[in-house]
């Protein structure tokens, strides 16, 4: 087994912080706390081509489209790594058992969202149902990484088998729910002309940095494969070209990750031995990682405030989806799928484990947030849904009431 980064505990202490001095912050002086995240810095004109109206560049703008790309794009980094890089987490048929138990979560929070709406409507009856059918339904599928892994250290112990299937889950629930951002986000044709700006800044970049270098290459060359500034300019112009398509600044770096030149193989998820590779992708990351707590703990004041007197049939909806649909779904579906495709657990693994590794992907908060913000009308709605989303963290708490599970030496 191989040790995961202690950057991870971090970023789930820096969500938790931010989150809960939000909360306190919106129900003891809301108008203040409003007043600081919508705080117009200024407004920035745009061409009427890109939009009607100027940007106004608020701190939850800057948080949510801007300095959150970095985050994005380290679990980017990670899973591009897993797929693709010799022994990775889930590369050919390792890959198999973490997508169907994503795969099956999601479709599990996903059916009991779409059910929760029509119980909503038939109860409000014609035109009472804000939010009817499976109407943002993007905000189930993400679960949060470094909240999952804190939870499930403490679960399981640190070392078990069980933990980094959990991370894997976990990884792979957070890139089907930006993905789904993405698909489902609202945009205009002729902006999407605009993805061709990331698409030439990988290509250039992979031609000239990131390929392999040939047998017969330079020192010289060598040299400029291992400069980091050709990345970070290809990354500011991916993220230009992302924004400037309409599509979440969030996921501006996403595109050139696979551009970036790499290690050979890969050390596990978030693996704290990456810290020595002196890979441009590794050392890249290593970097960020140092401003991704502080990132965190912004995002987490600026958008997880909650409003506890929000409480609407949303919450419920959105908390049945995450606490009902998501365990049930990884464990109907996903271990169905396994059973049926005789895929092997973790040596060391029990039913048991699996149940608390369902039971732990019931918490959702990172991606999920970013989702409220494109999936859900704002307002009540939006305020009732963050709500859903803070009380599915309970779900940890209750878990470490269980018999914590032996763990595995880690070598």
């Amino acid at each position: 087994m191989y040790r995961v980064s202690a950057f991870v505990p971090r970023f789930a202490t820096a969500l938790l912080a931010g989150a809960t001095l939000a909360t306190l912050w919106v129900n003891l002086a809301p108008a203040s706390y409003y007043d600081v995240i919508e705080f117009r810095l200024a407004d920035l004109p745009v061409p009427h081509w890109l939009g009607p109206m100027p940007v106004s560049l608020t701190p939850m703008l800057i948080l949510t489209e801007g300095l959150m790309a970095l985050f994005i794009g380290c679990i980017g980094k990670e899973l591009w790594e897993a797929l693709i890089l010799d022994r990775g987490a889930l590369r050919g048929r390792q890959a198999v058992l973490p997508l169907a138990l994503a795969l099956g979560g999601a479709l599990g929070g996903g059916l009991v969202w779409g059910l929760g709406g029509v119980v909503v409507a038939a109860i409000a009856g014609p035109g009472g149902a804000e939010l009817p059918g499976l109407a943002g339904w993007t905000v189930t599928l993400g679960a949060d990484v470094a909240l999952c892994y804190l939870v499930g250290r403490l679960a399981f112990g640190s070392g078990h088998p069980a933990l980094y299937l959990l991370l894997a889950v976990a990884v792979v629930s957070d890139a089907i729910g930006l993905l789904a951002i993405v698909l489902t986000h609202p945009f205009a044709w002729p902006r999407l002309l605009f993805l061709a700006l990331p698409a030439l800044a990988a290509l250039v970049v992979w031609r000239g940095h990131g390929r392999p270098p040939g047998p017969g290459a330079t020192e010289r060359q060598r040299r400029a494969r291992r400069s980091l500034w050709p990345y970070l300019c290809a990354g500011l112009m991916s993220w230009l070209g992302v924004v400037a398509a309409g599509l979440p600044g969030a996921m501006g770096l996403l595109p050139v990750i696979p551009a970036i030149a790499h290690a050979d193989r890969s050390f596990g998820l978030f693996a704290e031995v990456e810290a020595v590779l002196q890979d441009p992708l590794n050392r890249l990351t290593q970097a960020l990682l140092w401003t991704l707590p502080p990132i965190l703990f912004l995002f987490a004041l600026l958008q997880g405030g909650v409003d506890l007197s929000a409480f609407a049939p949303e919450t419920l909806r959105l908390l049945a989806s995450l606490w009902l649909g998501r365990p049930l779904g990884v464990v109907l579906f996903g271990l169905g799928l396994a059973t049926v495709l005789a895929l092997r657990w973790p040596a060391g693994t029990t039913f048991g484990d699996m149940l608390t590794l369902a039971a732990i992907l019931g918490m959702g908060f990172t991606v999920p947030l970013l989702a409220i913000g494109t999936a859900l009308p704002g307002g009540a709605v939006a305020e009732a849904a963050r709500l859903g989303l803070a009380l599915s963290l309970l779900a940890g708490p209750m878990l470490l009431l269980l018999p914590r599970r032996r763990a595995t030496p880690v070598r």
